[in-house]
């Protein structure tokens, strides 16, 4: 991803693990995606956090250290997810085990998609998919985008500010 560009992103869980099915998970990306925008380091568009994996429209603005933005978000929220782990039940951290040699646990797959967001119809198709992503069928997570509550939907559909790191993409591409 560069600096100053739009992507849509996609990271999974290792071996597609239903993690992110607990409230106490999501709450880390979001947190996460909270102290990288308070900071300046990213610019979050829209979002949705699935139980195996996570979309985001973002912007990388600079990196965080010697680190890009996303990666920090990777290594911050692996961390947390083993901690809470371990303190839940040290067992749940073994489907995660590794055997590498700077690290003992892997959350998540190594293979992050990004896709440039060139153009405003791009940008909106996927915004659009981000927010049905929940009522897929096999997932059912909700009946209406704005039902799901770890997901982007109520800002744009209904202008509900619960996430203080939202940024409307609207404005980015001269639609206000």
């Amino acid at each position: 991803m560069d600096l100053g560009e739009i992507f849509f992103w996609t990271a999974t869980i290792n071996n597609w693990q239903k993690l992110l099915w607990s409230d106490m998970y999501k709450d880390v990306i979001i947190d996460s995606l909270d102290y990288l925008s308070t900071h300046g380091k990213v610019d979050v568009f829209g979002f949705v956090i699935m139980p195996t994996h996570v979309h985001f429209i973002w912007r990388a603005n600079e990196l965080n250290g010697k680190e890009t933005p996303q990666g920090s978000f990777l290594k911050y929220t692996a961390h947390q997810f083993r901690n809470l782990l371990g303190q839940e039940d040290f067992r749940k951290l073994w489907p995660y085990r590794v055997d590498a040699g700077n690290k003992d646990h892997e959350f998540w797959q190594r293979d992050s998609l990004a896709v440039h967001l060139y153009t405003r119809k791009v940008a909106f198709q996927k915004l659009n998919y981000i927010h049905w992503n929940p009522l897929a069928k096999h997932w059912r997570l909700a009946k209406d985008p704005c039902d799901y509550k770890y997901s982007s939907a109520r800002y744009y559909e209904l202008g509900e500010h619960n996430f203080s790191f939202l940024k409307d993409l609207k404005q980015e591409f001269g639609w206000c």
